[in-house]
């Protein structure tokens, strides 16, 4: 009987690339973590909940796609003696950045746009857009920007615009614009950022780095590109292949109990932020006009879902054989733009299109890897990257304003301190 070789049906099967699986679970060990050094984290985490410090958090550990540490301690809401579980639903405020970033990085792919395309091609208001500049008398002058803004400036916060709390920030209080909260708005998004437009900046575009609504602007044009709201395109194009069936930008009436309370604190511990108001408050996520998608501010989210959303990123864009992005557009999103620009809020540290980017371990002087890639929400959550070695961490707690509080840095510590291999 004549021999089949299988060869050549094999060198056909792996010619083509294995879709990287859904998360899953593993001994920490199987991926070389140690299970006694990854679960001190559960203590620390512990601390602050007995010192007052904090209610509670949900962190999630996951490397070379497996999930090896996910845990939740304290309470969601201590006023109703509620624990704190881990599908609890968070806040993530500006961790929705990332996901509204690839989204526009989706519409170029799809040959719709690009990166250099200046912002006014798809909102004629901002064509000659103002910077506020200090003058001679202690005021301030306002001047023409020396050029357009593009999309790749305000993918890398260059763009000039912060949160209307710059010199020219009686403008942009009295257009009723500043800060990072929209949720209250009953407006669409796009007739906020139309209005941005007539106020002065707070730099000319591509001098520095300013944090502030690049990514809510992001958002309205996705609406205009796509011809759909941006809650309607994210839900189609990045959330529901990723299924991340809890990432809300307003959240359902059946999932409100799973809603961790937002805290504040205070110089005798933590106490509960008001029901209604603007940045610190628990926020209209539930009984809000439902109107405003902030592309900047707007989802909650659990660590699951994150997490899924980061393995996507680390697998080069693909998730359980659902390909988000391609390779490329994931390399570029990762690396750092900024160049001459100086990052101002740490050292050795740049950005990307939607991420910080770690650029110099050693000026940085924390543990982590060259390339490692991140960022945090305001109600005190934080995730990162680590390609080289295959890590992802996400955690999330609900505490604004956050003071006399080192977790961040005890979870990083924490999380590779436990690395064995």
């Amino acid at each position: 009987m004549k021999k089949i070789s299988l060869l050549p049906i094999l060198l056909f099967l792996f010619s083509f690339p294995i879709s990287a699986q859904e998360l899953e679970s593993a001994s920490p060990e199987e991926v070389g973590v140690s299970s006694d050094r990854i679960n001190r984290l559960t203590n620390v985490m512990q601390e602050y909940v007995d010192q007052n410090k904090m209610s509670g958090a949900v962190a999630l550990v996951a490397r070379k796609n497996k999930i090896i540490y996910y845990n939740a301690v304290g309470k969601s809401d201590l006023e109703n003696d509620r624990m704190m579980n881990k599908d609890a639903i968070f806040r993530i405020a500006s961790q929705t950045k990332a996901i509204v970033s690839v989204g526009i990085m989706i519409l170029q792919e799809e040959g719709k746009l690009l990166i250099s395309d200046p912002l006014s091609k798809f909102i004629p208001e901002f064509k000659e857009s103002t910077v506020a500049v200090s003058s001679d008398d202690g005021n301030y002058k306002i001047v023409k920007s020396k050029r357009e803004i593009t999309l790749r400036d305000l993918l890398t916060h260059t763009a000039g615009i912060g949160y209307g709390q710059g010199i020219a920030s009686d403008l942009w209080a009295e257009a009723g614009i500043q800060g990072w909260y929209f949720a209250n708005r009953d407006e669409p998004i796009i007739e906020t950022v139309k209005r941005m437009a007539n106020l002065p900046n707070d730099a000319h575009p591509g001098e520095q780095f300013v944090y502030g609504y690049n990514t809510d602007i992001l958002g309205a044009v996705i609406e205009i590109v796509s011809g759909e709201s941006l809650a309607s395109f994210l839900q189609t194009r990045i959330l529901n292949p990723l299924k991340m069936m809890d990432t809300h930008y307003y959240l359902p009436k059946v999932k409100e109990d799973r809603l961790a309370t937002v805290y504040s604190s205070t110089n005798d511990g933590i106490k509960r932020a008001p029901d209604k108001g603007t940045m610190i408050s628990q926020g209209a996520y539930v009984n809000g006009p439902r109107k405003s998608y902030s592309g900047g501010a707007g989802f909650l989210s659990t660590a699951k879902d994150y997490a899924q959303f980061l393995q996507m990123m680390l697998n080069g864009g693909t998730y359980d054989g659902n390909r988000i992005l391609s390779r490329k557009s994931i390399e570029l999103m990762t690396t750092d733009h900024l160049g001459s620009v100086s990052f101002p809020w740490s050292e050795g540290t740049g950005f990307g299109l939607g991420f910080s980017i770690a650029t110099d371990i050693g000026i940085r002087g924390q543990m982590g890897s060259l390339g490692e890639y991140g960022w945090g929400g305001a109600y005190h959550s934080s995730y990162w990257v680590d390609p080289n070695e295959e890590l992802i961490v996400v955690y999330f707690t609900q505490l604004i304003p956050a003071q006399n509080i080192d977790d961040h840095g005890k979870l990083r510590t924490q999380v590779y301190q436990a690395i064995i291999d």
